[in-house]
């Protein structure tokens, strides 16, 4: 389908509709890196030539700042206009799509201190019916996480409590990150990759000065996981021990996990046999 059919069929289909058949593709890599200041929040999407792209439905009107690349838009009219960076202007809410004519850096800024991204996309974006229902194919590692319970002795409960606990938590410092929390088919809340993240890549701070950060509370554990926690004077940080795949389409990427009987080693925890 070449642009003119997509903006066509855009026109004729309701975007809900037109996002759906969309869905049933192969979806391209769009990473998201995640900036935080103070009262400062910049999403930032990375999107390659050649894309057609349908943005979440924006809430609020917000800064948008085009550093890079040309985006061909489809107006509610049916008609189109290109885009051309550098371009900062205001957004209105709503939802847009466009055809990516040149690699395209986008970013958009919001004035809040919430660190949370999951948090953070549910002030300012609506999701469709249709993502949702793609969103949620994940891989489950659910009895694994059962027999490591067993091997140390510890029930569901007081994990549970533990990760309740919020006496010993801290929100993540400011700084980029590539990682949202989202809800995980493994346990509860998990932590996925927004942007490609390589082996050897530090993921950010899991516990500073004794304190865990969301990565140190949410990461899950796989009996094949992707990453490991690694002590680093003093605090420990989360490191990829294999590539990890980022966004596609506006989807969050993998989920970032742990083997659990490695990280309680860590912290001198030994399974219950030796």
């Amino acid at each position: 389908m070449n642009i003119t059919e997509i903006f066509e069929s855009g026109v004729q289909l309701k975007l809900e509709d037109l996002e759906k058949e969309c869905l049933k593709i192969d979806q391209v890599e769009c990473p998201v890196i995640h900036h935080f200041g103070d009262n400062l929040y910049i999403r930032e999407v990375r999107i390659p030539k050649g894309t057609f792209a349908i943005g979440h439905k924006q809430k609020q009107s917000q800064m948008n700042v085009m550093i890079k690349g040309i985006i061909a838009v489809l107006n509610d009219d049916g008609t189109i206009t290109k885009v051309h960076a550098p371009k900062i202007y205001i957004g209105n809410p709503g939802r847009k799509c466009g055809f990516i004519l040149e690699d395209m850096i986008w970013l958009n800024v919001y004035s809040t201190n919430e660190t949370d991204v999951e948090k953070l996309e549910e002030m300012y974006l609506d999701k469709s019916l249709g993502w949702e229902e793609a969103n949620m194919k994940q891989l489950e590692d659910f009895a694994d996480f059962h027999n490591l319970l067993s091997e140390f002795g510890v029930t569901e409960e007081t994990v549970r409590t533990q990760t309740e606990n919020e006496q010993d938590q801290i929100p993540m410092p400011n700084g980029s990150y590539k990682f949202s929390t989202s809800k995980s088919m493994i346990e509860g809340i998990g932590i996925f990759a927004t942007s490609p993240i390589l082996c050897e890549e530090v993921i950010g701070p899991a516990r500073i000065g004794g304190k865990r950060t969301p990565i140190g509370r949410f990461t899950n554990h796989s009996k094949v996981p992707n990453a490991k926690m690694i002590e680093i004077n003093g605090d420990i940080f989360l490191v990829a021990i294999s590539n990890i795949n980022g966004c596609k389409a506006g989807f969050l990427g993998d989920e970032i996990t742990t083997n659990y009987r490695d990280n309680l080693k860590l912290i001198g925890v030994k399974p219950c046999q030796e």
